[in-house]
């Protein structure tokens, strides 16, 4: 849809009526909505705690939000009439308050102005602030707002006079914005946001309400996150595969990233994530409307060693060297827990990394493992569509971002159309 109807739409947006429940939210489990809803992810990410340690490099740093209007944008993948949005404290040991939130109309991707009158209020339990205990997370009552898929959506959240950044997801390939002290929430000018970050912060999911939908999610690594892809552009592969499901079934599948850059299959990290095995349950299996899952993950457990040192950092530790047998056991308990919910697994392999002959050796095997195994109700080829045939421990030239590791958007499209769409459909067959 152009954006001059986007906006359009988007005047006619008003606030729902909701009803009132208690201001303080604990931690929430999957939640079934009424039997008359039907809500779906239509946008989401996965949360990463900030390292707490003193002399941080730049990379780790957080800015300052106590008290200033966080402004981000974010790209639903489905359309809807109706929107809850889900904020969280998962790696608080404070309370995470919110004195205000709205969402709003972008009035592009890489801008912080928003569609004048566009801004609607959005509430939790029928009250505009709310505090989220430590651990914990909370989802808005639902907001009548005309969600149009792949269209920006300003989301602005003015924070508690104390409050600190603690968590994020760090590489958002998308510039957001702090403003100057104050509630700037339905501020249609980007005057007041001076500051820029390349994070997301508190927001993990943002579901519309939709019956004829479902939602894919594609969970892993920095490949999976997009490393590497284009600044305010969406050329993450999960980006391209919403873009190439829209054409080709109506628009009716959301596709939702919850790839965390340097994340593993099998240990956790302060500077890359808990280990996928752990987070599985919330950051996939749990997404509204979720259907189906792929996997793309091993990587980092196998190549850890190339992982970016950061000086009074260690991001490596802890850590266990890994084999073949590891990351298939570690496969093996996530296809347990999503058909225990009923929700398909796809594996895909492990694209190449340049990497020393020991280690090449495991992705191969991995790799083997995977398309053999009929554990996975289906596999996704990735290494196949991105290697060199010439040199097939190393990414096609086009392919690679240049660091011979991370795709280009080009490489990240090929992956994309490397995606069955029976797969992401929901029709595929069962695995024989």
């Amino acid at each position: 849809m152009k954006l001059r109807v986007f906006a359009a739409i988007c005047a006619t947006a008003l606030v729902a009526q909701v009803n009132v429940a208690p201001h303080a939210f604990a931690a929430e489990t999957a939640e079934a909505p009424p039997a008359n809803e039907h809500w779906i992810s239509a946008w989401g990410t996965a949360l990463q705690a900030i390292p707490q340690l003193a002399n941080l490099p730049p990379l780790y740093r957080a800015p300052d939000v106590a008290g200033r209007t966080v402004r981000q944008l974010i790209y639903p993948q489905l359309d809807g009439k109706r929107m809850r949005l889900r904020i969280s404290n998962l790696y608080g040991t404070d309370p995470l308050v919110v004195e205000s939130m709205s969402v709003a109309c972008a009035v592009g991707g890489s801008s912080a102005a928003i569609r004048s009158g566009s801004a609607r209020s959005v509430s939790f339990g029928g009250r505009r602030s709310v505090t989220v205990a430590p651990g914990a997370q909370a989802t808005s009552d639902a907001v009548s707002f005309n969600v149009d898929a792949r269209q920006p959506v300003v989301v602005s959240m003015f924070m508690g006079k104390n409050q600190k950044l603690v968590a994020w997801h760090r590489v958002s390939s998308q510039v957001n914005y702090i403003s100057t002290p104050g509630d700037h929430t339905d501020d249609a000018s980007a005057g007041p946001f001076r500051a820029r970050f390349n994070q997301y912060a508190w927001l993990t999911n943002v579901a519309v309400e939709n019956p004829s939908a479902h939602a894919v999610v594609a969970i892993g690594d920095s490949i999976t996150d997009g490393m590497r892809s284009s600044l305010n552009a969406n050329r993450r592969w999960p980006d391209a595969l919403a873009k190439d499901v829209a054409r080709k079934s109506g628009g009716q599948i959301g596709v939702v990233n919850a790839g965390i850059s340097g994340n593993r299959l099998l240990s956790n990290s302060p500077c890359y994530g808990e280990a996928l095995a752990t987070r599985f349950e919330r950051d996939a299996l749990r997404q509204p409307g979720v259907r189906s899952v792929i996997v793309l993950i091993g990587i980092n457990d196998i190549n850890f060693m190339a992982m970016p040192p950061h000086a009074g950092l260690d991001c490596d530790a802890p850590h266990t060297e890994v084999n073949a047998d590891a990351l298939v056991r570690g496969y093996q308990r996530l296809i347990a827990q999503a058909h225990q919910r009923g929700i398909k697994i796809y594996g895909a392999t492990l694209t190449p990394a340049s990497l020393p002959p020991e280690r090449e050796a495991i992705r191969t095997a991995v790799n083997g493992s995977i398309r053999a195994s009929r554990a996975f109700d289906g596999v996704i080829d990735f290494d196949q569509a991105l290697r060199d045939p010439a040199r097939p421990t190393a990414l096609q030239r086009r392919y690679d971002s240049g660091d011979h590791i991370h795709p280009s958007d080009a490489g990240y499209a090929a992956m994309a159309a490397a995606v069955p769409m029976e797969f992401v459909a929901g029709t595929a067959k069962p695995a024989q």
